[in-house]
């Protein structure tokens, strides 16, 4: 999974490299690769928060009935 954004940053050092100024260099890393990379990564990662966050509710709803009926 992390193919994709490894060969990204890759190419957006090398792009990155070639500016002329250190400054061009830094803000054409944030921009071409940093932010679309974070935003890409989240976006891929979406459902598998919500898989996590549904398995948690369930497990925490077992847990309170568990404990309520033990009462």
């Amino acid at each position: 999974m992390y193919l994709i954004p490894i060969a990204w940053l890759y190419v957006v050092v090398l792009v990155a490299a070639a500016e002329d100024s250190v400054l061009a260099g830094t803000l054409t890393f944030v921009f071409w690769g940093l932010a679309p990379l974070a935003l890409f990564m989240w976006l891929l990662g979406t459902p598998a928060r919500r898989r996590r966050q549904r398995t948690q509710e369930a497990s925490d709803h077992n847990d309170r009935a568990e404990t309520g009926s033990d009462q």
